[in-house]
């Protein structure tokens, strides 16, 4: 007997794209990548350009975005072997300082090559930074730290590079410093972007305050674990991966108001949804403050802030597919998709976007 699809298992939400549809660069301008609308009910799909989107908002509508930053946390070396090695910095390490306090140069790490780089080993990145390999992780990762007279931040902007996924399938350029960054990224911390925002231009931010939508702000730090395949077919089995987030009490006050006059909250990436559904009591309350979370969004899910969203298309069998789906509906999302892929949209972190519309107040 063949199974009917239905979204209850992970290879439900596979599907074919053909060769060349993966965007390894952005568009020529961020809000000039393609939108493709799913409207609630079976109203057809429509094709549309980014900037179009102003036109869905109504006033009174409270758009959260992501303000975390992408650090350019891949460091590219040498052992003292001369042999070529790769640091790439996943989280600040939970340790002290001599001071008592958390030590900055401290971070959980990814390294290659893996075998090789044990503790007690160094990599030599440039004359003022060194990353000296402390400890192993559980995850088969690393501690380290990184010797350098600068500061951290300045260590990183001068020598790392942009932890472009692996599906790009190139190497970091000049032009990834600013286009793998939203325009309102603040908070530094993500190893990958919150790349729904990539489209939003200061332009189309101030055309929606013009149309009296209202920005909230939240932080939500992108780890490495959004790349990691789903490995089994059983969505239930899945160990989901935990990020940090932060809901200033501005934030909470600005959605917790529109909610409360019947207006309606647009979340601008999978990352913005997983912080406000996090963030929300039973009641659909958004709490301030910070915290880590798991949360699987998959069908079926009781939204309790979410109305709309803005998103880009995501990889076959993915936790952020289903994400979409259980917002829009499996066979809605499926649906959209084969009309992406027959339609000649761009892919993935630099590709187009889809917008799932709010359903009728």
């Amino acid at each position: 007997m063949i199974r009917t699809p239905d979204g209850t298992r992970v290879s439900d939400y596979d599907y074919e794209l053909p060769p060349g549809r993966v965007a390894r660069f952005p568009a020529e301008r961020r809000d000039g990548s393609r939108l493709l609308v799913v409207p609630p009910g079976d109203d057809p799909f429509r094709h549309l350009a980014f900037a179009d989107l102003v036109g869905f908002f109504e006033p009174g509508d409270v758009l959260v975005v992501n303000e975390s930053k992408v650090l350019p946390a891949r460091l590219l070396g040498r052992k003292p072997t001369g042999a070529p090695a790769e640091i790439l910095l996943v989280r600040p390490a939970s340790g002290e300082s001599a001071g008592g306090e958390v030590d900055p140069h401290l971070w959980e790490a990814l390294v290659r090559p893996g075998g090789k780089l044990k503790p007690g080993r160094t990599v030599d990145i440039a004359e003022d930074l060194r990353v000296e390999i402390l400890d192993s992780t559980p995850a088969g990762g690393r501690i380290v730290r990184l010797d350098t007279p600068l500061t951290v931040e300045e260590a990183l902007d001068r020598h790392g590079h942009v932890p472009l996924p692996p599906y790009i399938d190139r190497e970091d350029q000049a032009l990834d410093r600013e286009r793998y960054q939203t325009v309102y990224a603040r908070a530094p911390g993500s190893v990958a972007a919150p790349t729904a925002g990539l489209h939003f231009t200061h332009e189309l931010l101030s055309a929606l305050e013009t149309r009296g939508v209202t920005r909230a702000a939240v932080t939500l730090h992108v780890g490495i674990g959004t790349f990691r395949p789903v490995e089994t077919d059983d969505p239930a089995a899945h160990d989901m991966h935990h990020e940090w987030y932060d809901v200033s009490e501005e934030a909470a006050r600005l959605v917790g108001e529109a909610r409360d006059a019947g207006r309606r909250v647009w979340a601008v990436g999978t990352t913005a949804v997983r912080t406000l559904e996090s963030a929300a009591d039973e009641a659909g309350r958004v709490r301030s403050g910070s915290g880590t979370t798991n949360l699987f969004i998959r069908p079926p899910h009781r939204f309790r802030v979410v109305d709309g969203l803005i998103t880009n298309f995501h990889l076959p069998r993915s936790t952020l597919l289903m994400l979409v789906s259980a917002l829009a509906g499996y066979e809605r999302t499926m649906a959209a998709y084969a009309d992406a892929v027959s339609e000649g949209y761009r892919f993935f972190s630099y590709g187009d976007a889809m917008a799932v519309l709010p359903h009728p107040v």
